[in-house]
């Protein structure tokens, strides 16, 4: 029985792939009709003989038009040909063959000379980096097929062989999600490539960044930046700009500060723009081969400044001291290592059954009887922490407070410890400087704030006033008055003055708690001092060979009064504890503060 055949959709015949008479097989193409551009077969419902049609080529049909008789028969089908086999879907087709060969380009191993150089100079590849960095098989990668803006002076080919990327790794993936689960384990990663026109920034490569960091920005991803490099990129010609300050790639990383953990990590040179966008980041990784600075030799050479050897502009041993480093280590596997470890503080609690870092019970003699003897307050610190837990920052600047990420009962926190080694323990303009930034890294990435005290007070003196301490010290308390984490403060040996009330975030009444050890002793200002000033006329009147007596009595009866236990009594602190149980009070009072929504949080934190 002959039945009509419908046209499938509205539109044009565009091919007539049979004649009447002819026999077909299911499935064959009949006709061929053009709609919105697509092209649409009318096919034969099953093995049979197409009778007649009723269309011609360029036709135009209503969708449900009869446009073939067609009759059904089995009969008919043996003459039919069989249709062409599938293809064989392990042989890629042309297209997709061109994709894979372009992206095989992308392969360090396409550029052997480049990375044997690499490697030779003691470094990785940026794709070695990104690889060790990410988990295995989470890397989703933007914009690989870029290549230099400069197609009018070079080959494609050329170009695709040694600008692969455009010299810039853009990506998204996983940081230990074994451990933290996928949620909290997404990153994103900005690595620079050295091995490409020095780590330059070129035009497509800034597109690239931009649409990374728009990524970051939206889905409130941590950024892990690779920023060895030269800076801008003279040679790409292609783009139609004059200075290009219009660039938009340092506004938008900066605007992820104090939003998302940023972390820039450097190993060899890092100059100009590449430096400008480390600079942003809230930690700094180097490496002991690093040379970081706001300009390069050509661009101090351009300025008439003299010849400067690259490794000369800014050695580690200048931006470590001076506090532009956080954390400095050996190589890029360190590095990254470092980076991985860092963003584990910003991913909750892990463990909490995670033992200490050492015999609480020794804490007991871990200050001195000595009062005025030193001591390191690091081996304090990481005995209350978990075991291993502790990342020391900023280590060679301000040395007059030491500053570290850590776990307590698997809790991330963040530890500000007087370091009684530098000055006393007196907080001088770079202690202040260290602590204030720390104070808003801790509060923008909502780690509790523990303070360890022991501090004479505010650094004094001629040449003290010579660093803008007024200014300085100011920073501290107005950093402190705007912080949302819980604060928790213990008093180890001295808590005086000024200094004192800004290691616990503003006075002794803004931590959730404070206490003291035993060892504790309190005033306005240094006893010894105040002792001389306050009894001035009394010790000047008394005879000379009395003096010292009345000296030692009057600080005597001063300690007395300003000791941990009648500090206490007057409820100006909290408590005094055994220092035994300075981690279970600790732990007592992070639980106490859990689960207490932060209000929000506007700003950045502070590039210094």
């Amino acid at each position: 029985m002959r039945k009509g055949l419908p046209a499938p959709v509205h539109g044009s015949v565009i091919a007539i792939e049979v004649e009447p008479g002819q026999p077909v097989a299911a499935g064959q193409t009949l006709l061929l009709l053009e709609a919105m551009k697509m092209e649409v077969p009318l096919a034969a419902p099953g093995p049979g003989v197409v009778r007649s049609i009723a269309a011609a080529v360029g036709d135009v049909v209503d969708e449900g038009a009869l446009l073939v008789e067609f009759e059904p028969g089995a009969a008919a089908a043996a003459a039919a040909s069989a249709p062409p086999p599938p293809p064989d879907p392990r042989i890629p087709r042309p297209d997709l063959q061109r994709v894979l060969e372009r992206k095989r380009r992308l392969d360090d191993a396409q550029r052997p000379d480049a990375i044997a150089k690499r490697h030779a100079q003691g470094g990785r590849s940026a794709r070695e980096n990104v690889a060790d960095l990410l988990d295995p098989g989470s890397m989703l990668e933007y914009g690989a097929l870029a290549v230099a803006a400069q197609r009018s002076r070079r080959s494609l080919d050329d170009l695709q062989r040694h600008t692969p990327a455009d010299g810039l790794i853009t990506a998204v993936g996983s940081v230990d999600a074994e451990t933290f689960g996928p949620e909290r384990a997404r990153v994103a990663v900005m690595a620079y490539d050295y091995t490409v026109l020095a780590g330059t920034q070129g035009y497509f490569n800034h597109r690239k960044s931009d649409r990374l960091l728009q990524v970051c920005e939206q889905q409130k991803l941590p950024l892990v930046l690779f920023a060895e490099g030269g800076g801008g990129r003279p040679g790409d010609v292609d783009s139609i700009t004059v200075a290009g300050l219009h660039c938009t790639t340092f506004a938008a990383l900066a605007r992820l500060s104090g939003q998302v953990p940023l972390v820039g990590i450097v190993h060899g040179r890092c100059f100009a723009g590449n430096a400008a966008l480390l600079g942003c980041c809230d930690l700094i990784i180097a490496t002991r081969s690093a040379s970081i600075g706001m300009g390069g030799p050509a661009m101090i050479e351009g300025g008439g400044l003299g010849r400067v050897d690259a490794d000369a502009v800014g050695p580690v041993a200048v931006q470590a001291p001076n506090g532009v480093i956080d954390l400095l280590v050996d190589d890029e596997a360190a590095a990254v290592a470092a980076a991985k470890r860092y963003l584990g503080y910003f991913r909750g609690v892990l463990d909490p059954d995670a033992p200490a870092g050492g015999d609480p019970l020794a804490l007991r003699h871990a200050l001195p009887e000595n009062r005025n003897a030193l001591y390191d307050p690091r081996a304090i610190v990481q005995t209350v922490a978990d075991a291993g837990s502790v990342l020391e920052l900023r280590r060679d600047f301000g040395l007059g407070v030491v500053t570290a990420l850590a776990r307590i009962a698997g809790q991330p926190v963040a530890i500000a410890a007087s370091q009684p080694r530098h000055l006393g323990g007196a907080l001088d303009a770079p202690a202040c400087d260290k602590l204030a930034r720390f104070m808003q890294l801790a509060d923008a990435h909502g780690l509790p704030l523990i303070t360890f005290v022991d501090t004479p007070g505010f650094m004094v003196g001629p040449d003290s006033e010579k660093t803008a301490m007024v200014r300085r010290a100011g920073r501290l308390f107005v950093t402190a008055a705007a912080l949302r984490v819980p604060v928790f403060s213990v008093v180890l040996r001295r808590g005086y003055g000024l200094g004192a009330m800004a290691l616990t975030a503003g006075h002794f009444h803004v931590p959730v708690a404070i206490c003291a050890w035993p060892s504790g002793e309190f005033g306005p200002m240094g006893i010894e001092g105040s002792v001389r000033l306050g009894f001035r006329k009394e010790l000047e009147a008394a005879p000379a060979d009395e003096r010292d007596a009345l000296f030692r009595q009057l600080v005597a009866q001063a300690i007395a009064a300003g000791e941990a236990l009648n500090m206490a009594s007057h409820l100006e602190i909290d408590d005094v504890i055994d220092p035994a149980d300075t981690r279970d009070w600790l732990q007592r009072g992070l639980r106490a503060a859990a689960g207490r929504p932060l209000p929000p949080r506007r700003g950045f934190v502070d590039a210094w």
